[in-house]
């Protein structure tokens, strides 16, 4: 499976479930399972590796602001949720998430950015192909820390100044 067959998979799903996160992992196992379980292997690897790649201080500040707050778990969830948007949304928000301000037009913070389930959809697949647990992926690690600047989520001020669209978007006065 190729990059490209990745995002189809993901956008297919998205658009088939209406945006609903939980019913997109629920069509996602579906379509993974008409699959022979290399290719599965293989969307689970370009999963795992987008996920890792939005471990950053950045994304995670700009879920904080999103989302009024994200724990560790909830930035998690948030990243998954993240490649389930598509390519566009996830490259974009990796490029400067500040842009997520304009690439999520209907954003809802009570059901938008979470998308645990999304992470297990490929792991749920195999194992119902083959009845066995997903193998190694062979990846390098995950890093242990996100990847960037640190920043301060209850510094108003600084998520302000480093987000200024998102920040007016979802935390500005007319917010909410």
């Amino acid at each position: 499976m190729d990059e490209t067959e990745f995002w189809e998979l993901i956008d297919d799903s998205r658009e088939a479930a209406e945006d609903d996160p939980e019913e997109q992992a629920d069509l996602l196992i579906e379509r993974l399972m008409r699959l022979d379980p290399d290719a599965v292997i293989d969307f689970a690897r370009h999963f795992e590796a987008r996920y890792n790649r939005a471990y950053t201080w950045d994304l995670w500040a700009a879920a904080a602001i999103l989302l009024d707050g994200a724990s560790d778990d909830a930035f998690d969830y948030f990243r998954c949720w993240l490649i389930g948007q598509g390519r566009e949304v996830f490259e974009g928000a990796l490029h400067d998430p500040d842009r997520l301000a304009d690439l999520l037009p209907d954003f809802d913070e009570e059901e938008d950015g979470d998308a645990e389930d999304l992470g297990y959809a490929a792991d749920e697949a195999y194992e119902r192909l083959t009845g066995i647990v997903m193998p190694d992926l062979g990846l390098a690690p995950a890093p242990r820390e996100p990847l960037g600047t640190v920043i301060d989520f209850e510094d108003d001020a600084a998520l302000e100044e480093r987000f200024p669209a998102l920040w007016e978007r979802f935390r500005g006065e007319s917010y909410g």
